[in-house]
């Protein structure tokens, strides 16, 4: 005969209980704050998965950039170690923004027209951590900076971003520094530009990995790169089709075409050089 399964667990005397006088959990993450900030505008349902989705989304952006501003210091002290581990971590945090489209398929068309007029000309393309991630990792374009003057302290954040150099940027330098022949065009250009593909730069990769027992550090490098423009390039190819299913082919409430616009965002890479390169061995 078997025992009847207790369904039940005892709490442990060790847990501490009293936090009048102690920091607790919420008080560490700040979660009145966080847990308030969820505010729609209609009496919508589905609003509160729109706004969460998209506020959690933040999060990650905004961790993805300190995350890949660590790299850029990484990469320009040569601490390769580090950065490998950095932008491995960038690639899963891309990897769980894309899964977040999944939950907001969920909403249907006719649920978000129910409350999407409330959202007035508010639009992702307004998202600040999102303009500083694609600054970081080179496609630059000192236009956006417009959508954001009206925060000056986010403004001059970006500006800064903006005429700095990219993750891809420090990363040819050092191939310049291993002794691989790079076009000093390429190496004093203005980096608020966006980068232009090179071909001293196409013939550097091909070296890279045509050696990649000399070079390996280098070929890992350029493999973690190839990572993070992957899961970045799903992630925003899951955007688009998402936005496709609820909204089809209207305008986006910023301003934008919409569902064109974003899809003219898959023809632009982070690193064209590591892509070419594979036709060419």
């Amino acid at each position: 005969m078997s025992c009847p399964h207790n369904n039940y667990r005892e709490m442990e005397e060790s847990i501490h209980t009293d936090f009048k006088e102690d920091m607790s959990y919420a008080d560490y993450l700040c979660l009145d704050q966080v847990l308030q900030a969820q505010q729609p505008l209609s009496t919508q349902h589905d609003e509160m998965l729109f706004i969460t989705i998209h506020q959690s989304s933040e999060l990650w952006l905004k961790l993805a950039g300190h995350e890949l501003s660590e790299a850029v210091s990484n990469i320009k002290n040569a601490d390769f170690g580090h950065a490998f581990k950095v932008i491995s971590r960038v690639k899963q945090i891309f990897i769980q923004l894309t899964q977040s489209w999944n939950i907001l398929s969920t909403l249907t068309p006719v649920d978000y027209l129910k409350f999407r007029d409330a959202l007035g000309h508010s639009s992702g393309f307004q998202s600040y951590s999102y303009r500083k991630l694609e600054f970081l990792l080179g496609n630059k374009n000192a236009k956006l900076l417009k959508v954001h003057q009206s925060n000056e302290a986010v403004y001059q954040d970006l500006n800064q971003v903006l005429h700095q150099p990219s993750l891809y940027d420090e990363v040819i330098k050092v191939l310049a520094k291993q002794g691989l022949q790079i076009d000093e065009t390429v190496l004093a250009r203005d980096f608020s530009q966006p980068y232009q593909k090179n071909n001293s730069v196409l013939k550097a990769w091909i070296e890279v990995y045509k050696n990649d027992e000399e070079y390996f550090q280098l070929y890992e490098l350029a493999e973690k790169l190839v990572d993070i423009e992957d899961a970045f390039q799903q992630w925003r190819f899951k955007h688009m089709y998402t936005v496709q299913r609820i909204i089809g082919n209207k305008m986006g409430t910023g301003g934008s075409s919409g569902v064109s616009f974003l899809k003219k965002a898959l023809d632009i890479s982070f690193f064209p050089e590591l892509f070419e390169l594979r036709t060419h061995l």
